[in-house]
Parts: C-alpha cells; sequence; structure tokens
C-alpha cells in the first residue's frame, strides 16, 4: 500500500522515554499527526480518554479484532493495544505524516502489512539507567517494575529489525536525531515526487 502520507512507527521498552520524544517531535512539527491507540488498560496519571489512548473494556477490544478493526494490535504487560485501521488509513491517503506510538510486535505487524512505513526503535542509554526512570517516575511498585525490566531485554533484541534507532541519552539530542529521520524521509525521491508534483513536471521529472 503506496500512499502520499509517511508513516512512522516508534517503539521502545517502557522507560525508555518514547512518548515524551514524540510529544515534543509533534510540538515541534506541525505536518504530524499522532493516531491515538486503543488500549483495555486504564489509564495513568494525568491521562485522558481520546488524548493519550482510547480506554475501552476487553469484550468491546475483541469484538473490534474480530471485527478486523485494527491495522494491529498486541498483548503488552498483560494489557491489550490495538490501532485503528480506517483511522491511519484515510489520513495517509489525504497525505497526512502520521506517527505511531506502539510496542515491538504491532511495529513489526504494520511493516509486513506497510512495507513503506518507517520503524524508529527508541534505546536507554544503558540498563541501569532504564531501571532508575521506571523507580523515578513512581508508577509502579517494584515487581511491576521487575517484569518491565525482563520486558525490556525481549524489546531491546528487536531493534535490529527496526529501520533506525534514537538512543536516548541526552533528550535533546535523541529528539534532534528523531526529527532528522522524519525529514530525511520526506526528502526521498519518492516521497518529494508527490509533495513537489508540480516541480518535478516541470523538471521533466515524471
Amino acid at each position: 500500500m503506496d500512499t502520499p502520507g509517511n508513516l512512522f512507527v516508534v517503539a521502545a521498552p517502557s522507560g525508555a522515554g518514547k512518548s515524551s520524544l514524540v510529544k515534543a517531535l509533534l510540538e515541534l512539527d506541525s505536518h504530524l499527526a499522532v493516531s491515538i491507540s486503543h488500549t483495555t488498560r486504564p489509564p495513568r496519571g494525568q491521562e485522558v480518554e481520546g488524548r493519550e489512548y482510547h480506554f475501552i473494556e476487553e469484550p468491546t477490544f475483541r469484538d473490534m479484532v474480530m471485527e478486523g478493526a485494527f491495522f494491529e494490535w498486541a498483548e503488552v504487560h498483560g494489557n491489550l493495544y490495538g490501532t485503528s485501521r480506517i483511522a491511519i488509513e484515510q489520513r495517509l491517503q489525504d497525505g497526512e505524516d502520521v506517527v505511531l506510538e506502539i510496542d515491538w510486535q504491532g511495529a513489526l505487524q504494520i511493516k509486513r502489512l506497510f512495507p513503506n512505513a518507517v520503524l524508529i526503535f527508541i534505546l536507554p542509554p544503558s540498563w541501569d539507567e532504564l531501571l532508575q526512570r521506571l523507580q523515578r517516575r513512581g508508577e509502579d511498585p517494584p515487581p511491576v517494575i521487575e517484569t518491565r525490566m525482563a520486558n525490556a531485554r525481549l524489546e531491546v533484541a528487536q531493534a535490529k529489525h527496526f529501520d533506525y534507532v534514537v538512543i536516548n541519552a541526552v533528550f535533546e539530542t535523541a529528539l534532534f536525531d528523531l526529527k532528522a529521520i522524519v525529514h530525511a524521509q520526506r526528502l526521498k525521491y519518492s516521497r518529494l515526487r508527490r509533495s513537489k508534483a508540480a516541480v518535478f513536471r516541470a523538471l521533466h521529472l515524471d
């Protein structure tokens, strides 16, 4: 499926800073739209329905799976997460650039369905730093943090399947790297030919 818009898929282990980086990127880049995923987990902290996620009950989620409503879906830390197919496809066909924050399983599912998707993995600078970030968040008790660290080792091992890797040691540097990936994708010949069609026609590059 080739579309005028670009699809950027960002994955990372819990605590690596994925959400903060994507939020900052969206504030810098008005041409990027974020897709809101569905999840069966309850809201955390200051999360708001329809902003961070669409929070739904598991039976409703299962019904949506059966109806083929999701572009991809996966179980993560005992909760279900899914990306609306209609919302993504319509935005891309309209020429919008869309960014998804999902887990590595969903990212690889999307790559199989949409080979042009750009997969970006956010890495922590070390295991010690990842542990400290999870502890500083103050959202999870020690047993949950221990589980997240164990899962992180499996998740980090999947980075080799992604197109780009950003190491989030210094936030500002990681954000610069993330923005550079987005900008470079827009400058690819095939993408620029769509967005600057008049220029290409004038230069007989049809």
